[in-house]
């Protein structure tokens, strides 16, 4: 989102930001450019994700970064959003890594945990220093959660929790484990673990063939005990975990359009490049079509995650904006991504292009965090009062 160049920015998005904003977006951008792009390519071959990156981005202020106080940054919504694009737009794993500590670990202790458990784990979380996690999807609970089959019950000054959750984000990396788990009645609770309490292990998916680069796994939780000191207290049911959720919705709508904008750019530098019968490819009327069908969708999406994140700043009910944006920019995305490859030809597979990579990447971001179906059915059940689950 960068209008040095009007044929980047038609919609004049750029007069619409902050000087504050514009400077954290091009630190963000120089952040990723300098550290991760160079990597990137790499790290995905290898299936590496550096942990050390998580100071790297804890000093750069990147981590937790909307809240207030706990050494966190205390920028706006539209900021992280910011971040989220820039992070996104070299690999779908980055802007997971932030996500996951911000919206999903230290959103929660945050809002729900008491002042003793936000002294004690928030500081290192926004700094870096700790790596945390978000046990909620199960084998057989993914788009229905309340069907998990993870559990807890009361015993004398701790709870026993047991069961399995799939497809955790740093489940092999973390130190800290946000874990939410029913009792016999169906309520919900999150709890808070620390990595070496008896009764948890994790392990590490290995065979992926997306979002590589990120530590994916598996918790196992066998009669851990949990003191009572140690539940999010101020947790008010499935409202609290669809509020961490919508946080981390709000982020991947911003990340989306930042790996799609990485297509597109690298789809128009190759076509004005390449010659084929005696043109450059961008001379053809299919591909200009192509170009422009991109720069609209993503020109759109930008506008979308840039009212959505004023909307936030200013505390207003965004729940169904996000689930319209989520859905959309996702979709918009991977179409761009595969029309980008289609340029690119044979070349469009090749590691060093980059495209590839964002396409496989995006088929995981466009169905975690609620899939495409499932927010249309929570943008018909808002839209007719009717629900369709």
């Amino acid at each position: 989102m960068q209008s040095d160049k009007l044929w980047l920015d038609p919609l004049y998005l750029e007069d619409l930001l902050s000087e504050e904003e514009k400077s954290i977006r091009k630190s963000a951008h120089d952040f990723c450019n300098k550290y991760l792009l160079p990597k990137v390519v790499k790290d995905n071959r290898d299936n590496f994700f550096d942990k050390d990156i998580y100071k790297n981005l804890g000093s750069m202020g990147f981590l937790g970064s909307t809240i207030e106080g706990y050494g966190s940054a205390n920028i706006n919504k539209v900021s992280y959003g910011l971040i989220a694009a820039a992070m996104e737009a070299i690999d779908s794993s980055y802007r997971s890594a932030i996500s996951v500590q911000s919206s999903l670990v230290i959103h929660p202790i945050y809002y729900f945990g008491s002042e003793e458990q936000k002294n004690k784990y928030l500081p290192d979380l926004i700094k870096g220093k700790t790596i945390g996690c978000f046990g909620l999807t199960e084998s057989e609970a993914g788009s229905d959660p309340s069907s998990m089959k993870t559990n807890y019950k009361e015993e004398n000054n701790y709870y026993i929790l047991n069961g399995t959750k799939n497809w955790i984000t740093n489940a092999p990396i973390a130190d800290i484990f946000i874990i939410w788990a029913i009792d016999t009645k169906k309520n919900i609770k999150g709890f808070i673990i620390e990595k070496n309490t008896e009764g948890l292990s994790t392990s590490l998916i290995k065979n992926k063939t997306s979002l590589r680069i990120s530590q994916t796994g598996q918790i196992i939780l066998n009669n851990v005990k949990v003191p009572k000191q140690n539940i999010l207290q101020k947790t008010e049911g499935w409202k609290s975990v669809f509020s961490c959720l919508n946080n981390a919705r709000y982020g991947i709508a911003w990340g989306s359009i930042g790996a799609a904008q990485t297509c597109w750019l690298i789809a128009k530098e190759y076509a004005e490049n390449r010659i084929m019968f005696n043109k450059p490819l961008a001379s053809k009327q299919l591909i200009q079509k192509k170009l422009a069908i991109m720069q609209t969708e993503i020109s759109l999406g930008w506008s979308g995650c840039l009212h959505a994140g004023r909307a936030m700043d200013k505390n207003k009910d965004i729940k169904i904006a996000i689930s319209l944006l989520k859905r959309n920019n996702c979709l918009k995305a991977i179409e761009i991504a595969r029309e980008s490859r289609d340029i690119l030809g044979a070349n469009g597979i090749l590691e060093e292009y980059h495209v590839m990579r964002h396409l496989v990447n995006l088929e995981t971001v466009k169905t975690y965090e609620g899939t495409e179906d499932i927010h249309s059915l929570i943008l018909g059940k808002f839209q007719t009062n009717i629900d369709a689950f």
